[in-house]
């Protein structure tokens, strides 16, 4: 995955500009995470907002939106090429302020593109 890409939704993923993702289902390759509890949309900085319930003990965890491989808007769900337990190793995000801090969403950046370079990606 490019390093600008990382933050921008993939043309095929049946995201397009405007549609609303917050309440929808958010899965991984071997599992449910969570559900979108808010979305940023601004150029070079797309992202998801996951409010993970139960699962990482009521935390919400930061979704950069190249993540995202594909969007099911009937069925209401968000699919993520990554595993659970990679988005729960991410860097830990805890308060909206973070959604803005460039040295917060740099280090979430750093972290995938370092699993991409790990997997060969």
């Amino acid at each position: 995955m490019a390093v600008n890409s990382i933050w921008s939704y993939s043309a095929a993923d049946g995201y397009s500009t405007g549609l609303s993702l917050t309440g929808f289902v958010v899965e991984t390759s071997d599992g449910v995470v969570g559900h979108v509890d808010r979305q940023q949309d601004d150029t070079g900085v797309q992202h998801l907002v996951v409010d993970t319930g139960v699962w990482v003990f009521g935390k919400s965890v930061l979704i950069p939106a190249g993540l995202v491989t594909r969007i099911d808007v009937e069925a209401q769900k968000v699919f993520l090429g990554r595993t659970r337990d990679e988005i729960k190793s991410a860097p830990q995000f805890s308060r909206d302020s973070e959604t803005g801090d460039i040295a917060y969403l740099s280090s979430v950046g750093r972290y995938y593109q370092e699993l991409d370079a790990a997997q060969g990606i």
